[in-house]
């Protein structure tokens, strides 16, 4: 349980980044609120959380911290469709559905206070239902989040029929997750009813429910920050190849800009973070394949031998390039050339990655020769 409370920790922590790049964003506002309630309200449901709570505040106080807590989740979760989609009508809304909240909140906080602490021990499986307060307490709070979750779910459910991947990936999950918490809390309110009128409930069938309750909370975080999550799995991928790229172009780099050393371009910034930064990274990578590309335009007519034009050598091997380009640094030092530029390495397929490629095989080559040379 412990690993699983990384789960909504991580996506709370992603969020709250957005936040700080965005702080006047109010629907990223609350699904930030949301995902802090339900972080709250996670460890406290878990059963050293809520002895500690108990052992703290008072026999009872973790299970009505939990359920208020989650009534405030759900409400945070509508506010963000509100404010999402609502336009004009989402603060007079959002300030309706607060009362609604508000008033389930003292609701269930009389049942539970007026209660002696032997009456509200227990859980949800084990609570004695036909006290009206414990059957109050928890019908009122589950048919609020019935309410709050499907009509967040429905909303969701809209979204994703209207978006296309990986945001459909992800609002789908988010709607699956609200839709099963939704039908689970209905089960728990039909169980109240069930048990408040003396019928005898399986005790196994409603641990099933609240697992289903439980993974239903980790599939719902898991969508919203899917999409997020995804694009950052992305962009660290584009590092990790820049990275990776940026250092397989160094021999050929090197030798260029020894030759021509006014073709490297002074650094953007010289923060000690920047070395890993994504901008710097990404920055280092594109400034350093301009440089290769202008180095080798300077040399290029120093690779042509009496009896060769352009194309001669426009189509030459990685090997025999590197090779020549070898040569031309030893014998030209920097010196201006006196015929036109030719085009090398040009790449051989569409793209930009493909220019890249060409690049780094001739740096290849080009590393080889400096180690038969040490």
């Amino acid at each position: 349980m412990t690993v699983l409370l990384l789960i909504p920790v991580a996506a709370l922590a992603w969020k709250l980044y957005q936040l700080k790049r965005s702080p006047h964003d109010i629907p990223l506002w609350f699904v930030t609120l949301c995902l802090l309630f339900a972080t709250i309200s996670y460890p406290i449901a878990m059963p050293g959380g809520a002895s500690g709570v108990d052992t703290v505040a008072g026999h009872g106080a973790a299970k009505l911290t939990q359920n208020v807590l989650l009534l405030l989740t759900v409400y945070c979760l509508m506010s963000f469709y509100l404010f999402s989609a609502d336009g004009q009508r989402a603060r007079q809304r959002a300030r309706a559905e607060a009362v609604l909240v508000l008033a389930v909140a003292v609701i269930i906080s009389v049942a539970a206070l007026s209660l002696p602490h032997e009456d509200f021990a227990g859980s949800f499986s084990t609570a004695d239902m036909t006290t009206p307060q414990v059957a109050l307490f928890y019908g009122g709070a589950g048919l609020y989040l019935m309410y709050a979750l499907g009509m967040a779910g429905w909303w969701t459910r809209q979204y994703a029929r209207r978006s296309r991947r990986p945001h459909a990936t992800g609002l789908w999950m988010t709607a699956v997750g609200l839709g099963v918490m939704a039908i689970a809390c209905a089960i728990r309110a039909v169980v109240v009813g069930l048990r408040w009128a003396g019928v005898a409930v399986p005790v196994p069938f409603m641990n099933a429910v609240a697992f289903l309750l439980v993974a239903s909370i980790l599939l719902f975080i898991t969508g919203i920050t899917y999409s997020g999550a995804r694009a950052r799995l992305s962009s660290l991928r584009l590092w990790l190849r820049h990275r990776r790229d940026h250092r397989r172009l160094a021999p050929l780099w090197e030798l260029l800009s020894r030759a021509y050393p006014d073709n490297v371009l002074g650094p953007a910034s010289e923060a000690p973070l920047d070395r890993w930064r994504a901008r710097g990274v990404h920055r280092r990578y594109h400034r350093r394949i301009v440089e290769c590309r202008d180095g080798l335009v300077n040399i290029s007519p120093y690779l042509l031998t009496e009896n060769e034009g352009a194309a001669d050598i426009s189509g030459l091997a990685p090997e025999e390039l590197a090779l020549r380009l070898h040569q031309a640094a030893a014998r030209i030092g920097g010196s201006p050339a006196h015929r036109q530029a030719v085009p090398v390495a040009m790449s051989l397929g569409p793209g930009r990655q493909a220019d890249v490629e060409q690049l780094i095989a001739v740096s290849e080559h080009c590393a080889k020769l400096q180690e038969a040379t040490c």
